[in-house]
């Protein structure tokens, strides 16, 4: 039934690609989801780089707004507060880099502080309706990898290629303790499995944009597959149906 709904989907993905295309083929959009340490952020990543699309870091922007409200102390869970802090904010994503209100804030929302705090802002009804609308905005009339946890069913229902990825949740852990102790930071297996565990469910509960695969979306186990392997099962794929010429199609 699991590989029945994989090729339904597939077929179903590359139908609206090969559909949206023209003469001057038409910006696309393409979505990544899934949960912490499935490898979205660094597959969506490198298949913009070799697509030659633009890559737009949805996680980064919670995270830059969640910077924003510990530095103005404001409540987390205040939805009112959260509204007006939204409204003095301008987050641009330049190649790279985040940056707040002019600011680049790159490596200050990669901190454990941020991190610890985010969820509240992940959840949050009010940042999540504002930064919807920021994202669509940002990709409008582009072309564009994006990649987060409801970038299939709530950002981009329309999108013409969905991904969303899985792994093992020992592997996904065992991943970001690497993440971690790379960037010189405590990480013990037991701790990073109970919170990556702890964050699972949460995202997947929230009353606003949960993260759950989109109907149409293509499934990925990436647990024992390299992020080059991946990547290149998505580009394949996206090329073949999509970003070919029109004579190609009609083979």
């Amino acid at each position: 039934m699991i590989l029945f709904r994989f090729f339904v989907a597939l077929a179903n993905c590359f139908a609206l690609a090969v559909n949206a295309r023209s003469d001057m083929p038409e910006p696309m959009i393409i979505t990544i989801d899934g949960p912490a340490g499935s490898g979205k952020s660094t597959a969506a990543r490198l298949l913009a780089q070799r697509l030659g699309f633009e890559f737009l870091d949805t996680g980064a922007m919670y995270r830059a707004v969640t910077l924003a409200a510990l530095r103005f102390q404001s409540e987390l869970h205040d939805q009112t507060a959260l509204s007006r802090l939204l409204d003095t904010l301008q987050i641009e994503l330049p190649r790279d880099r985040v940056v707040l209100n002019g600011e680049d804030v790159t490596s200050l929302i990669r901190t454990p502080e941020i991190t610890a705090a985010s969820g509240p802002i992940a959840s949050s009804p009010v940042v999540r309706q504002r930064l919807v609308e920021w994202q669509r905005k940002i990709a409008a009339g582009r072309n564009m990898v994006c990649e987060g946890r409801d970038q299939g069913t709530i950002v981009f229902p329309e999108a013409q290629c969905k991904f969303f990825l899985v792994a093992d949740a020992a592997e996904r852990a065992r991943r970001r303790q690497r993440e971690l102790q790379a960037r010189g930071e405590p990480a013990n297996f037991e701790d990073v499995l109970a919170a990556q565990q702890a964050r699972d469910a949460r995202d997947a509960t929230r009353a606003v944009g949960p993260m759950t695969p989109a109907a149409d979306a293509v499934l990925l186990d990436s647990t024992s597959l390299s992020i080059e392997d991946m990547v290149t099962r998505m580009e394949q794929a996206i090329r073949r149906h999509a970003l070919a010429p029109a004579s190609d199609n009609q083979k």
